[in-house]
């Protein structure tokens, strides 16, 4: 029942579907066949991640994307219609840019792990999206790039959450050229964690995702958190914080129940303290 409640609410209000079932929320960007994200689907977006963040029921969330497209970036002809107000759309490009960063940010943020499910373009600030989630499975028809250079906008946004997964020169040829890569080059590179047969993308994703449901919920928030903070840290300071996080960790509950089970040859119960 709280399933079908939740498709209905994420129907009735926006085009991102919402389905949730054994801890693993999946979100679908429901508007073919471009997928852009106008201002209306990213606060549809970022609400959901945010109501997960907060849901205890929620251990993993899977963002897919109905249609060829998974997402092909901003909505352009959003944000060309307002070249005409007075000051030629500049406030409205600024409240764009800063909704879609804050939306990335809500996804490397969120205390629960993203998995993309990507089957179709991904490009612009859709390569983006790909990027920040925690990890990205692909089907083999899967393709990405990042061709603002082709129409006079560089992908400046984009290429921050692109330079954070791949090698700086893999980077800037993405950038420079514009030019659309595969998903096996997509994983080369370092963007995609896997890439799958079309026919066995949703059963793989939904295994990842079972598995790391599996593990316990604060763990996996202090890990998350853990992992993204010292990236941006040089080697010492990044060590003495882990040093501090792993101190805490010990000192919580399910790492003193996992400890006690592995030792006991049991399963564990988690609790989330």
């Amino acid at each position: 029942m709280a399933e079908i409640v939740a498709m209905k609410r994420a129907e009735q209000e926006g085009p991102v579907l919402a389905r949730q079932a054994d801890g693993i929320l999946r979100l679908t960007l429901a508007s073919p066949p471009a997928n852009a994200l106008s201002l209306a689907v990213m606060a549809a977006l970022k609400a959901e991640l945010d109501r997960a963040g907060e849901d205890a029921s929620v251990r993993v969330v899977v963002l897919a994307a109905s249609g060829k497209v998974f997402c092909a970036g901003h909505d352009l002809k959003e944000l060309t219609a307002r070249r005409g107000d007075p000051d030629r759309g500049r406030a409205f490009f600024e409240r764009t840019f800063a909704e879609c960063s804050a939306l990335m940010q809500a996804i490397v943020r969120n205390p629960k792990p993203v998995i993309a499910e990507v089957d179709g373009l991904a490009t612009a600030a859709g390569l983006q999206l790909v990027a920040s989630c925690d990890l990205a499975i692909a089907s083999q028809e899967a393709a990405f790039c990042t061709p603002g250079v082709n129409i006079g906008l560089f992908c400046s946004t984009p290429m921050v959450a692109l330079s954070r997964n791949v090698s700086r020169k893999q980077a800037m040829e993405m950038l420079l050229t514009g030019e659309t890569i595969d998903a096996a080059t997509a994983k080369e590179f370092g963007l995609v964690n896997r890439v799958v047969p079309r026919e066995y993308l949703n059963q793989v994703v939904t295994k990842y995702a079972q598995t790391i449901a599996s593990k316990s919920p604060l763990t996996l928030k202090i890990g998350k958190e853990a992992f993204y903070v010292q990236a941006e840290m040089g080697l010492a300071e990044a060590y003495d914080h882990t040093a501090r996080v792993m101190t805490e960790n010990m000192l919580a509950r399910d790492a003193e129940e996992g400890i006690g089970a592995f030792v006991g040859k049991r399963k564990p119960e988690w609790k989330g303290e």
